[in-house]
């Protein structure tokens, strides 16, 4: 089962309004970064890893041609290369989303990103609910009104009916 962290924008309070923005990270290795590296790369704003990892590529596969290493040794180091990208791709999203100054807030085992989504923001509002209460207080004006105070009309409580039945039993210790 699939491995996530969850990485959130460091603000000066998470609450509700910042869950779209969270950032959900699965661990293990990627096929699409092993498969095609800048593509994968570039379409998930790796900027600097990817200038590195051009970088890296062309620095070794010239290296490797001036020294003389034949084309089918050239390419097994790519391919070695590029699964090593498969396996650390979350690694280096995990390296820009700490860059840009997001922080790991939690780790949640699911089957896919949704399931991950779910069981995170379940565990979170759970945790938010205990530490705050869901809604803003309000303010209800004055104190609450209190008896016996003179020229208030809801101090007084109603008057007690004489006759009449309230409820099952018209009088304590009645028979039945």
């Amino acid at each position: 089962m699939p491995v996530y962290t969850v990485h959130a924008p460091v603000v000066s309070n998470l609450d509700f309004r910042a869950t779209d923005r969270f950032a959900f990270v699965r661990d293990g290795f990627h096929v699409w970064a092993a498969i095609l590296g800048v593509v994968w790369l570039a379409w998930h704003r790796l900027w600097l890893a990817m200038i590195g990892w051009i970088v890296l590529m062309t620095a070794i596969d010239i290296a490797f041609v001036r020294l003389g290493i034949g084309a089918g040794l050239v390419l097994l180091v790519d391919v070695l290369l590029a699964l090593l990208l498969g396996f650390e791709a979350a690694s280096l999203k995990r390296w820009t989303l700490s860059r840009r100054n997001w922080r790991q807030i939690d780790i949640v085992v699911a089957d896919d990103e949704e399931g991950a989504e779910r069981r995170f923001f379940d565990r979170w509002t759970a945790r938010q609910r205990i530490t705050g209460n869901d809604q803003p207080a309000v303010d209800r004006g004055g104190p609450p009104p209190t008896r016996d105070v003179p020229g208030q009309a809801f101090s007084k409580s109603p008057p007690l009916p004489r006759d009449d039945i309230i409820g099952l039993f018209p009088e304590p210790g009645a028979p039945r």
